[in-house]
């Protein structure tokens, strides 16, 4: 990573690429495969968090769209999270890496809550903690539980693997003229307002000075070549 003394990295998956090649949910193959490659990063000796998305199963906002109150979509879609770090903590303890998932809505039956203490100690003991249920409350995005989680446990950058390989001027997927960005300053992106998380969230790295490192995930292999500063990324980083 082209990111000096890197010791500890929250990386945030959006739920979507859990999907595989599905249209929903979860695919147990593809999640394997994403395990593989924490797996990997983790051997490189970071101390490493995960936060999931809940997108491959429930969106707050797209189920508001359609009539459901806001907070009752917001709440599911938090719980659509822990589904995901379930899965994801199954596949990681297949390969012999020891992780613990916590909630921020308490559910003991099924993992931690979250506890800040706690998950520093797991960190010190080499687990892969993942946090689940983004911020515990309505109106957040899991983008701002990325950065809110990524602020308390003091991590030197957050990583966001997307289905996107960086940050473009415009939407690419629209554009075929959009140019990525290698690096670009937190209050660029806020001021134009460019879509690569929330702006609680890019306001809230600002503040605690946490590097956002954007590239795609769904290429095989590419968080070992992003840590290695090989990998095509973008970095958002603090004002020249």
């Amino acid at each position: 990573m082209l990111l000096p003394d890197t010791k500890r990295i929250l990386l945030k998956l959006s739920g979507e690429v859990l999907m595989g090649t599905q249209e929903f949910g979860i695919d147990p193959e593809y999640v394997a495969r994403l395990a593989e490659e924490v797996k990997q990063a983790k051997e490189t000796g970071l101390e490493i968090c995960l936060v999931i998305g809940g997108g491959n199963i429930f969106r707050g906002m797209a189920g508001a769209a359609k009539g459901l109150e806001r907070t009752t979509g917001d709440y599911m879609g938090m719980l659509a999270t822990v589904m995901n770090a379930l899965a994801m903590q199954s596949a990681l303890e297949k390969l012999g890496v020891e992780t613990r998932v916590q909630s921020a809505i308490p559910m003991n039956a099924v993992c931690e809550p979250y506890i800040r203490r706690r998950a520093e100690r797991h960190l010190q003991k080499g687990r892969i903690v993942i946090f689940a249920a983004g911020t515990g409350n309505p109106f957040f995005t899991t983008d701002t539980g990325a950065a809110l989680r990524a602020a308390e446990m003091k991590c030197d950058a957050l990583l966001k693997g997307t289905s996107v390989d960086g940050v473009y001027n415009k939407d690419p997927k629209r554009h075929a003229d959009a140019e990525r960005h290698e690096t670009i300053t937190y209050s660029r992106v806020l001021s134009d307002n460019l879509k690569v998380m929330d702006a609680a969230a890019v306001a809230l790295c600002r503040e605690n000075d946490i590097p956002i490192v954007v590239f795609s995930i769904r290429e095989k292999g590419n968080v070992a070549r992003v840590l290695a500063g090989e990998g095509v990324q973008t970095i958002v980083r603090k004002d020249d």
